[in-house]
């Protein structure tokens, strides 16, 4: 990819599959967006998010992957796609980065919200721990508050990469999930220690094909404020899941990523709201391990 005719037609794709769910595009949300990381879209994973909350309602959500020789949060302070406050939160990228092995990243964005968030994925195969994360000072309090809860799960030690959300002052620790973590004991077992609502049946038959779980943790708290779960489908109308008829149109009608696999994320609010996101990819690497786990969405 070279060249603003390139990116008009990126740019394009984004306008287009957000149209198709009558979200209407923010050109001066988008585009500088697109621009600031323009020399990495080629080689880059990039996918459309698209969500059954009535909080992300009128929203549209795109992610890409960077290649872990950038600092993508480095880029969005110099291209002003974010502003600073002092909060822990805008050191904590580079904390990571002293502190561990860095693969990759990805960034988020939605194209009415603007720049959101920033994956740091770890190397494949090297599974990060709670308790070394919870030694970077910027970290969230809760991430060492929570550390026995997620160990006693078999999940302390399987950490395959971490969300930082700037937008809404969280973040997520993404886990690698065996079957047993998603067997329905095991996932009403969670939400009643944490305090959150049981899943429905449906739910709970979906998480079963689950080969992740991420959690939602902010410097404001010592709980966790959700856990959710991830399934890779090439036929996301298959799943138990209810996708709501604006999501199942866009489905049915978006012109990308027809021949690759699809992610379906599903939670429940505080509330008892159960909600799905889906991931549709615009762009697609057979080569890259991120096509698996890719994982991602609004923490909040």
């Amino acid at each position: 990819m070279s060249g603003t005719a390139d990116l008009a037609g990126v740019y394009a794709a984004v306008e287009e599959s957000a149209g198709l769910l009558d979200v209407a595009c923010a050109r001066d949300q988008v585009w500088p967006i697109l621009a600031a990381y323009e020399d990495v879209l080629p080689g880059a994973v990039i996918a459309f998010r698209v969500a059954t909350t009535a909080r992300d309602e009128g929203e549209f959500d795109c992610r890409f992957t960077v290649p872990g020789d950038r600092d993508p949060y480095a880029v969005a302070v110099d291209k002003g796609l974010t502003t600073q406050s002092g909060h822990p939160i805008e050191s904590l990228l580079a904390e990571v980065q002293k502190h561990c092995a860095v693969d990759s990243y990805g960034v988020d964005f939605g194209v009415l919200g603007g720049f959101k968030k920033i994956w740091v994925y770890f190397p494949g195969g090297r599974h990060e721990t709670l308790s070394h994360l919870a030694e970077i000072p910027s970290m969230p309090p809760s991430l060492a508050g929570t550390e026995s809860f997620f160990a006693r799960y078999n999940l302390a030690d399987q950490v395959d990469l971490i969300g930082i959300d700037y937008a809404s002052r969280t973040m997520n620790v993404y886990f690698a999930a065996s079957a047993d973590v998603v067997a329905p004991e095991t996932v009403l077992a969670m939400h009643r220690e944490i305090g959150l609502p049981d899943p429905s049946e449906q739910m709970l038959d979906f998480c079963q094909k689950a080969f992740g779980v991420y959690a939602t943790l902010n410097w404001d708290s010592q709980k966790v404020e959700r856990i959710a779960y991830s399934v890779k489908t090439e036929n996301p109308l298959e799943l138990a899941a209810r996708l709501g008829s604006k999501v199942e149109q866009f489905l049915k009608t978006v012109p990308y990523g027809t021949d690759t696999p699809k992610m379906v994320y599903a939670a429940v609010t505080s509330s008892g709201e159960e909600y799905y996101k889906l991931q549709s990819y615009y762009q697609w690497r057979t080569d890259s391990r991120l096509n698996l786990s890719y994982v991602g969405g609004r923490s909040s």
